[in-house]
């Protein structure tokens, strides 16, 4: 069966679901136009010999975006190429950071039915409220070594044995993929002491985000569930969520817990209810990321202001896991990057003149407006130096 028939059996489906629920048929035919220009577009790729599926309003999904990058039996060979050009890391650096939005709470819809795309990792699903969304395939992405090496339900560091000697210098890790599935954990301002960083001789390897007891707390990006249970050393109930990436993101202190190990939870899904158990002077939210075991600053993925994720990709360094490295550094570098970079774009262009039979310094120099001396700096060479027919000379 073709895509245009299974989309058209689905829409029918959903079609008689929501009327029969009491929805305007109005809004019925209108998510049914929409999906039908979906199918059309789908269909048009797979003719045209691409079978990329692209979110509205995002990039494309590829199929190795989204199923992730599965390495070797080596600690070593779990992290992504390393960056190492200079030029690279100075241009993503350089890069305007694209914020991503955060995202719908999932609680609140229902799914009524699945359909297809033509990426076998991603599904379209329809919800109750006559809307539609591109999610990730479960099935696509649970097998993966991600979610069965150094897999520990109990224990809150399973990466002891990977020294921090094995991490490559500097790694771009894809925080979200084209599905720009994110949603904040908590927003609000993080207390003035809660910050990333040594506090009170003792490393603070997370933020904390005041709140009220019982406020929702949200999966902050789509994974599967590591640790669900309370912790003794100070965290009081814990959740922690391991990602297709490679990162881990820890919620502590909270009242409740709404999760169990193994399950597979959507950005945007509510995990728990904030709360301050454990080792906690007041109502909050102490929230981790890891990447393989390593805590880094949060900031340098979340603004938890506005709650938007601050950019897609991010290079992140082996030193930003030194417990004295904080974001605010981070965007100096960046701010510096930026800077560096319209200087460079602003400079003129190098202009060359190539020699022929006859010509001298001199000649070039007055040719071009400019002096002998100048020519002799820009291209290392003496006033007394022999012209070679051919030779490229710099002007400016």
């Amino acid at each position: 069966m073709n895509i245009r028939k299974i989309a058209a059996a689905a829409l029918l489906l959903a079609a008689a679901t929501t009327t029969a629920q009491g929805q305007e048929l109005s809004r019925v035919k209108e998510l049914i136009a929409e999906m039908q220009a979906e199918v059309q577009r789908l269909e048009a790729q797979q003719r045209d010999g691409r079978t990329d599926s692209t979110t509205p309003g995002s990039g494309t999904a590829a199929q190795g975006e989204i199923n992730g990058e599965v390495k070797g039996e080596g600690s070593s060979d779990i992290f992504p190429s390393e960056v190492t050009e200079a030029s690279a890391i100075s241009q993503m650096s350089a890069q305007k950071p694209t914020p991503v939005t955060s995202g719908c709470e999932v609680h609140e819809l229902e799914p009524i039915d699945t359909l297809p795309s033509a990426n076998e990792a991603v599904k379209i699903i329809l919800y109750n409220d006559n809307t539609w969304r591109y999610v990730r395939d479960k099935e696509a992405v649970k097998d993966s070594e991600i979610y069965t090496r150094y897999w520990d339900t109990t224990a809150v560091l399973p990466y002891r044995e990977i020294p921090l000697s094995a991490f490559p210098a500097s790694m771009a890790i894809e925080v979200v993929d084209s599905l720009h599935a994110y949603h904040y954990p908590y927003k609000g301002s993080i207390h003035p002491r809660g910050k990333f960083g040594p506090r009170r001789r003792r490393p603070h390897r997370g933020v904390d985000l005041p709140l009220k007891t019982g406020d929702p707390i949200y999966a902050t990006f789509n994974g599967r569930v590591r640790i669900s249970q309370y912790n003794h050393g100070g965290y009081g109930n814990l959740v922690v969520i391991r990602h297709d990436n490679g990162l881990e993101t820890y919620y502590g202190h909270l009242s409740e817990r709404m999760v169990t190990p193994g399950q597979w939870v959507e950005a945007g899904q509510i995990i728990g209810k904030g709360g301050s158990t454990g080792r906690s002077t007041g109502p909050h939210l102490h929230f981790e990321t890891r990447y393989y075991g390593q805590t880094f600053d949060p900031e340098r993925l979340i603004d938890f202001q506005t709650g938007n994720l601050r950019r897609e990709t991010i290079v992140l360094k082996r030193s930003y896991f030194d417990i004295h490295s904080n974001a605010a550094q981070d965007f100096e570098e960046e701010i510096a990057a930026e800077d560096d970079a319209k200087k460079e774009a602003a400079k003129p262009a190098a202009v060359y003149h190539r020699v022929k039979s006859g010509d001298t310094l001199g000649a070039i120099a007055r040719r071009y407006h400019t002096t002998v001396s100048k020519l002799c700096q820009l291209n290392r060479i003496r006033s007394t130096s022999t012209l070679r027919i051919g030779q490229q000379i710099r002007i400016r």
